[in-house]
């Protein structure tokens, strides 16, 4: 059996809490298995479109030709993900509170599922923007898996839990980032074996969207048969349907009112919005907008400021980058986060957004000066290195949010209000950031180089506001 834990034994001290150190608790990995996959099938679908994205938004005719327009549109289809995603996170965080978490899980699997097959489908750019709003608004995975985490571990065992948690992401982003790469235009890439298909040829993402789409179906059924419900008496879906005008709260047994979940304006205390959630949003922040330049960057023209990479060789070097942080995550975060602690650890990582952006431009210039060779291969190399770096955070910052939950009851709530203010800062940075690129490669501003200084200059902020986080996570 899966021991439930609650939040105030993993938290907070008290009488019967033991002073000395306590031994480590045995990790139940057959339901942290299941949780990694889910977390690794989010961003499967999420990361599988960035290789093709620019290609796509060229293909279909938005842009009239106008390559200054490319990075607009390639934001836009980035963002609209993160804005509905924001609309509804919460909404569905706080549902998982009252009728458990894994009815919400397996709705969130199911609109993967469909808005992958709808994106595939799609030949138009507004068609691809509908099914990415639907992509964030039936998902809210995220969150809820690092509650059940927090439900299922103790302050010994979650660091581990947590250290996998970034290495599923970085390998789901890496097989779908390699996938969108391969499979894209496969008549095209593969005319003896797709060449003759007139499916194919009309819809040239389709397969590659259809691969992460089967794959989200097939986690649907493990979850449906495996995944065990950690909510104590989770209220019947169906039964709060029929009672929408009741608040969340009330469907929880008389018998604890203790363990109820708090009203969301009494989860704004400092302790959960300043230090967690506001340090979890300017993270997201700054690693969103690499995330977004980093395709945009390498798919542009040498000459207009990038490397002119295709996207096969995009997605390969997405994919040595998720290879390699997945690997970095397992064996370093935990021992890192035991040996300095988990602040350290935090503005460590967030020091290593600096070279990430200045690399931007040295890489441009390596490859006007000598062509895009083995000297801009390194530099690539060592961007990535220090993105693994930057990666480290995520497991800090979860590890203080779930510190920061009042009570057992709130944890959804309180995982969802750290997603909700993700997905803001995670729906500005797109745009923000792919703009400025469009902006300073169209007219030149700082030779190119406005959008990394700006990034530049917004990471040192961010590392400053990081120092606001208390030093000891597990005391009150």
């Amino acid at each position: 059996m899966v021991r439930i834990h609650k939040v105030e034994e993993l938290i907070f001290p008290n009488e019967e809490t033991p002073l000395l150190k306590k031994p480590p608790t045995p990790v139940p990995w057959a339901q942290v298995w299941i949780l990694l996959f889910i977390h690794s099938t989010v961003a499967f679908t999420l990361h599988v479109i960035d290789p093709f994205t620019p290609e796509f938004v060229r293909n279909v005719g938005i842009t009239n030709g106008d390559e200054s327009r490319v990075g607009y549109y390639v934001g836009l289809m980035q963002t609209i993900y993160y804005a509905t995603h924001a609309l509804t996170i919460l909404h569905w965080s706080r549902l998982s509170d009252v009728v458990g978490r894994k009815p919400i899980i397996l709705i969130g699997l199911f609109g993967l599922s469909l808005s992958m097959y709808s994106f595939g489908l799609s030949t138009t750019y507004w068609g691809a923007i509908l099914s990415r709003c639907l992509h964030g608004s039936l998902n809210a995975n995220s969150g809820v898996i690092k509650s059940i985490a927090v439900e299922i571990t103790d302050s010994t065992s979650l660091p581990h839990v947590f250290a996998y948690m970034p290495a599923a992401w970085s390998t789901g982003s890496t097989v779908g980032q390699l996938i969108g790469g391969l499979l894209s235009r496969p008549a095209d890439r593969f005319p003896n074996t797709f060449g003759n298909s007139q499916f194919l040829m009309k819809y040239p993402y389709f397969l590659a969207c259809a691969v992460p789409a089967t794959f989200s179906a097939l986690v649907w059924v493990m979850n449906y048969a495996f995944l065990r419900e950690t909510v104590p008496s989770p209220a019947p879906l169906r039964r709060l349907l029929k009672k929408q005008m009741r608040p969340l709260s009330a469907e929880i047994p008389e018998s604890d009112v203790a363990e109820r979940p708090y009203p969301l304006r009494r989860l704004m205390t400092r302790r959960v919005v300043v230090l967690a959630v506001i340090n979890y949003g300017t993270l997201s922040l700054v690693e969103v907008s690499y995330v977004a330049i980093q395709p945009l960057f390498f798919s542009t023209p040498v000459n207009r400021g990038g490397l002119g990479l295709d996207p096969p060789a995009i997605g390969k070097i997405l994919a040595c980058f998720g290879i390699l942080n997945s690997i970095f995550q397992f064996t370093c975060f935990s021992r890192a986060n035991a040996l300095w602690g988990t602040k350290r650890v935090f503005i460590g990582g967030l020091l290593c957004a600096i070279p990430v952006y200045v690399l931007f431009p040295v890489m441009n210039v390596l490859a006007r000066a000598y062509g895009v060779g083995q000297t801009v291969y390194s530099t690539i190399a060592l961007q990535v290195i220090f993105g693994c770096g930057l990666s480290l955070c995520h497991g800090c910052i979860n590890i203080y949010i779930s510190a920061a939950s009042p009570n057992h009851a709130s944890l959804g709530a309180t995982n969802g209000l750290a997603q909700l203010v993700m997905s803001i800062m995670r729906t500005i940075g797109p745009a923000i950031s792919t703009s400025l690129f469009s902006l300073s490669v169209a007219e030149g501003y700082l030779g190119g180089g406005l959008v990394y200084t700006v990034f530049i200059s917004i990471s040192l902020l961010v590392v400053a506001f990081g120092t606001t986080l208390p030093r000891q996570v597990w005391q009150s």
